[in-house]
């Protein structure tokens, strides 16, 4: 084992912190991997033991602190496009077959879907527009 340079090890570590990463998908991992990357550099170099422990821990810190929170600032933030049923809530639809707190058919973005009144006392006649505020399975919820 003397025999293999310190900077195959830290490959080596390297590589065995990118199987947990591909695993977990979690990004620390990787940016361990990355701390363990320069670690193996800073031993080819031909820097002491300290040095190399140094660059780990001083690139993977600084990984961790700087591109974590920005991932997951990027990871937290919604769409722009909204898509599928998320895309029909907010819509105007007309109403084919009276839709009341039991049921009824609308015209939404040229389909017929079955409606229900989200306010249960109220109705919708045939012909009237009404505003789409949520989709349950299929079944839209109007107002």
């Amino acid at each position: 084992m003397n025999d293999i340079d310190a900077w195959v090890w830290w490959l080596v570590g390297a590589a065995a912190l990118g199987i947990p990463l591909v695993v977990t998908a979690m990004p620390e991992f990787g940016m361990l991997a990355v701390g363990a990357v320069a670690a193996a550099v800073a031993a080819g170099l031909g820097f002491d033991l300290v040095a190399q422990v140094l660059a780990f821990v001083i690139v993977s810190v600084a990984l961790i602190a700087v591109v974590r929170p920005i991932a997951a600032r990027h990871s937290a933030q919604r769409p722009r496009f909204a898509s599928g049923v998320d895309a029909l809530k907010g819509r105007q639809a007309v109403v084919l077959e009276r839709v009341d707190g039991s049921g009824g058919r609308i015209k939404l973005a040229g389909e017929v879907w079955s409606a229900r009144a989200l306010d249960t006392d109220r109705a919708y006649d045939v012909g009237q527009e009404v505003d789409v505020v949520d989709i349950e399975g299929a079944t839209a919820i109007v107002i």
